[in-house]
């Protein structure tokens, strides 16, 4: 069995390879470099309110000046997911050519484009471009308030583009777009507008090198306020863990050593003395749990989630996800989570088996489902939604075809699989002591030792430890901010992992001291607790620190956000019940029991 996760682990590390390879090579179909006069792309990507980020369209959407063959470019499965939809731009831009306000179109706007485009400027809508493969972004118009009502305001669509672009001998290094605030049609009235679309384009040589050109959108996450804010959330985090480690452990392993010297001196005093808390429940510790099936699913999914997470952190480290590399992180996501199915698969099983489960298959299925069904479910909510407001978000019916392919054709079969290598592995659930034929009452416990307020207590330092880099996140996530500090996430992610694992111990031990022998759900659910206070945040960011508005964007926030707060709720529930198992064990295995 080991052999055949060590070859399997050694080919899931060629796959990841080779993706990450794809993914820091993928671009054009050229190599970079243009003679003077060559055409270089121009992809028009989407437009959309500027706080409203899920809620994008297409760039024609708007009653833009069309080009005279209108192409759209293949997208890989993650560009995609991300709400990408590429296609020609109206302007040409050849290499060191510059331009002079040349026209793109004269026309003539309806009411209803003029309507159109007054509604998007009023929602300040912006604009996202690709110039060989380098993003660039503006806004479509500007709103004159200069009438304190809302009736008095005056709308502006902007009809001259400017673009700075920067060269190194044969390759394009970096573009600026802006806008020129004297050429403005008046959308404020509702009647037709002639308009006429122009663009300049001015070329300059810079000495900075190809293979740094991407520095600039990473820097911004790099700025010396922001490593400050950074390392302070580091420090507090450390701070927490020193505090809260160094108070448990000395905590625990005293009354632990207390314990251990109680119960030797009773064995040897007293014979018939009766037992009194940890050690009284010891034939009932290991009780394996009710719900055994949907426990070891959880436990299985969990540990792939954890896998997932990872994997994802080693990409990140080695420079996969550097800014505006269209869709990597999202294919990253499907692609590892698909191959990591088999750890769940044989997570749950073997761990059901060893609870002495027999329908090792219905476990299997559950297996499967306990965090895609949840999933699948949003995705047809908000898929629907996205459909309905036409947004660039709703799939396209090939791409769900190809991700139900790859569920079908590589997640179920691994996921079987791992089941299979599960159930023959035939291992035993090593339990220290016997378990009693009847399970002892559990005696009336305090209000506070219930799972609710145990549950609370659990997540808070968890969550405190990360709130500070929970903002970044948030704002990368759903805000245009750049996150590219990976590795102070990573330590902030092994500090979560530490402090979940050292406050589950610390609960389970006082919950077993007050004799209460059911501790194997409630590990797991003081461990995922975190996951709800990270939901709670959700709240708070929507309505204090975003601005976000309207039922998609919403939808889109509140929706996957439950589905993250999900996986990290199996995940931490996963690492607490570890850790809870691990402690138990140890503690029973050094006492003497009849």
């Amino acid at each position: 069995m080991k052999n055949l996760f060590s070859s399997s682990s050694s080919f899931f590390c060629l796959l990841l390879t080779a993706f990450a390879a794809f993914s820091a090579v993928r671009s054009d179909s050229s190599d970079h470099r243009y003679k003077q006069g060559d055409v270089v792309p121009l992809y028009a990507n989407k437009v959309g309110p500027f706080h409203n980020p899920s809620e994008t369209y297409r760039y024609f959407d708007l009653p833009f000046c069309p080009p005279g063959d209108l192409k759209e470019k293949k997208e890989a499965l993650g560009e995609v997911l991300n709400g990408d939809r590429l296609v020609s731009a109206p302007y040409v831009l050849e290499f060191q050519r510059d331009k002079e306000s040349v026209p793109v179109c004269n026309t003539k706007l309806s009411k209803e484009d003029v309507a159109r485009f007054r509604s998007a400027v009023r929602k300040d809508y912006y604009f996202q471009m690709y110039y060989d493969d380098l993003p660039i972004w503006g806004f479509i118009g500007k709103v004159d308030k200069e009438g304190k009502d809302p009736s008095d305001y005056r709308y502006y669509l902007y009809k001259h583009i400017h673009f700075d672009v920067f060269y190194n001998k044969d390759r394009v290094i970096e573009i600026n777009v802006r806008t020129d605030p004297n050429a403005l049609v008046d959308l404020t009235e509702d009647a037709e507008v002639n308009a006429e679309f122009l663009y300049t384009v001015k070329w300059k040589e810079t000495n900075t090198p190809f293979e740094k050109r991407m520095d600039k959108y990473s820097q911004s996450s790099s700025l010396p306020h922001h490593l400050e804010i950074h390392w302070f959330s580091i420090i507090n985090s450390c701070v927490t863990v020193l505090l809260l480690t160094g108070f448990l452990t000395t905590i625990l392993m005293r009354v632990l050593k207390n314990d251990f010297v109680k119960y030797a001196h009773d064995e040897e005093t007293a014979e018939d003395q009766e037992e009194t808390g940890w050690k009284y429940i010891h034939g009932d510790v290991f009780r394996f749990p009710k719900f055994k099936s949907v426990f070891a699913a959880a436990l299985g999914s969990g540990t792939q989630l954890f896998t997932l997470t990872v994997f994802i952190f080693i990409l990140a480290l080695v420079g996969v996800f550097y800014p505006y590399n269209r869709g990597a992180l999202f294919t990253a996501l499907v692609v590892i989570y698909a191959l990591t199915s088999g750890i769940a698969g044989y997570t749950a099983t073997s761990f059901y088996c060893q609870l002495e489960g027999t329908n090792w298959v219905r476990n299997l299925l559950l297996t499967g489902c306990l965090f895609c069904g949840p999933l699948f479910l949003t995705f047809c909510f908000l898929n629907t939604v996205a459909i309905a407001y036409n947004a660039t978000a709703a799939l396209p019916f090939g791409t769900i075809v190809v991700i139900v392919l790859i569920w079908t054709l590589v997640t179920s079969p691994l996921l079987v699989l791992g089941g299979i290598a599960g159930k023959n592995s035939k291992a035993e659930f090593q339990a220290p002591v016997r378990t009693t034929k009847y399970p002892r009452e559990i005696p009336p416990l305090p209000w506070y030792r219930g799972s609710v307020p145990q549950m609370a207590m659990a997540g808070f330092l968890p969550f405190s430890a990360i709130y500070i880099e929970l903002y970044y996140i948030f704002a990368s996530v759903w805000g245009h901010r750049i996150y590219t500090i990976y590795s102070i996430l990573f330590i902030v992610f092994i500090i979560l992992l530490i402090v979940t694992a050292f406050i589950t111990v610390a609960l389970t031990y006082f919950q077993l001291a007050a004799e209460d022998h059911e501790w194997w759900w409630r590990s797991f659910l003081c461990g995922g607790s975190t996951g709800l206070f990270i939901y709670a945040y959700c709240l708070y960011y929507y309505y204090a620190r975003s601005d976000m508005s309207g039922f998609m964007q919403t939808s889109f926030f509140f929706g996957y956000m439950a589905c993250i707060c999900y996986g990290f709720f199996l995940m931490l529930g996963t690492v607490g019940f570890r850790a809870a198992l691990l402690f138990v064990r140890h503690i029973y295995r050094s006492i003497k029991c009849e």
